[in-house]
């Protein structure tokens, strides 16, 4: 039931405005110049002072946009309560109400813009904020918020035994988009916390931050439906619904989401680590609670299921030791000095910057091909990550170089022709006279 309240801060206005005299208003205009001048030190030096740090950041922007209305509404207060001892105080409650409407937008500006994107449905969000907020004022500066919630409730349908009138509706939206921004702003400013926290490892602290948005979205909307008569327990039908659709439909989207959590919780897999999986070589970009993100050596972004890192093998390379193995082959021609090219394989190696030391690199015979001799040179990186590409390039180019210097051949393939006579030649034509 509504409750009718005619609280008009212009109808009292007026009625005091016979009575009042130019000194009531004088002292009435003073102590609003006062409070916006005392707000807007106090703003500055406040923001100047205190520099919160990067982590603790929860909002968007610079704080004295909130801090400026906020300090001036709370100055005012404190003047209207003590001149109202002795005068009325009409315009300043109208200037009260007016700061209410300003403080409400400029915080909404703050929190939405740190939890919501930058695009077209930020700017729209900011835009309704603003619009429901003088609206408000306008029917409460005109006693209108009454029967304005009066009329609000009286249009509706009946479902069953439940009436649905639009002020339930406005209010339920209401309710909801003021708890769900007010959860995705606690994940967001507890993930920037978290995310911040270096003693712990990253896998560790990316599950803290999906597990605290999801449990802050679920108490959202816990909170909200009972704020507009819903009773939370009739969810329960939906519950069994969904897990029947889970059971049919959804398995594969419930494995990939719960196989993220396991690759997260079991710290199989971080932030930056070199594996191969189904054909895909890449670094670990992204753990996201249905895929995970690798990046290959070309550039590509492969979205792998999570579910195919718990079912299938993953060649991890850098999962206990960073230092990767990069081997490349070599052809010698037989009349070529094979040990003097192992040795010139083996500086060429060790002359590269990003060969390391240990493991030494190792140069060896791999196998006696029919055109040439095969070898190999094995050498040991700390840095997989990067790639091997450029290496190889390098050592290749450096051994073209001291080969052709030392005079060894890479060989090339040989065939023999041989031509027989037959019965209208007579003879092989390499022994007729030419």
């Amino acid at each position: 039931m509504a409750v009718n309240i005619d609280v008009s801060p212009l109808r009292e206005f007026a009625h005091s405005f016979a009575g009042a005299t130019a000194a009531d208003w004088m002292w009435q205009v003073g102590v609003a110049a006062t409070a916006l001048v005392l707000g807007w030190y106090a703003a500055r030096v406040f923001t100047r002072e205190v520099k919160p740090s990067p982590r603790w950041q929860f909002g968007e922007g610079d704080f004295e946009r909130v801090a400026y209305p906020l300090l001036v509404w709370a100055f005012m207060e404190i003047g209207k309560l003590i001149l109202q001892r002795f005068q009325p105080v009409a315009l300043l409650q109208i200037l009260v109400t007016l700061l209410i409407a300003w403080v409400i937008i400029r915080l909404a500006v703050y929190v939405l813009g740190h939890v919501l994107p930058q695009g077209g449905f930020l700017r729209a969000a900011i835009r309704v904020v603003a619009w429901v907020a003088w609206i408000g004022v306008l029917l409460h500066l005109t006693g209108l918020l009454p029967e304005a919630r009066a009329a609000f409730d009286d249009i509706g349908i009946t479902v069953g035994k439940t009436r649905i009138t639009l002020l339930l509706v406005l209010q339920a939206i209401a309710a909801l988009a003021l708890t769900l921004t007010l959860a995705a702003w606690i994940s967001r400013v507890t993930e920037s916390r978290v995310l911040a926290a270096e003693s712990v490892e990253m896998s560790t602290r990316v599950v803290i931050t999906k597990l605290v948005r999801v449990a802050t979205m679920f108490l959202a909307v816990l909170v909200a439906l009972p704020l507009v008569g819903i009773d939370v327990t009739a969810l329960s039908i939906f519950g069994g619904a969904l897990g029947v659709g889970l059971g049919f439909g959804l398995q594969k989207i419930a494995s990939n989401y719960v196989s993220g959590f396991i690759v997260l919780l079991d710290r199989s897999l971080r932030i930056g680590d070199l594996i191969t999986v189904d054909g895909r070589k890449g670094n670990v970009m992204a753990i996201a609670s249905r895929y995970t993100v690798i990046k290959g050596s070309d550039g590509t972004e492969s979205i792998i299921p999570n579910e195919k890192l718990i079912t299938e093998s993953v060649n991890h390379h850098t999962f206990t030791d960073t230092k990767a193995a990069v081997p490349m082959g070599v052809s010698v021609s037989y009349g070529s000095d094979v040990e003097r090219a192992l040795a010139l394989m083996l500086d060429a190696a060790r002359a590269h910057k990003r060969v390391i030391a240990e493991p030494a690199p190792v140069a060896r015979v791999k196998q006696l091909n029919e055109s040439g001799i095969d070898l190999e040179l094995v050498c040991w990186i700390s840095d997989p990550a990067v790639g091997d590409a450029d290496l190889k390039s390098d050592i290749f180019r450096a051994l073209m170089v001291s080969f052709r210097e030392a005079g060894i051949e890479f060989p090339f393939p040989r065939r023999d022709v041989r031509l027989l006579a037959t019965g209208e030649t007579k003879e092989s034509p390499f022994n007729s006279a030419s």
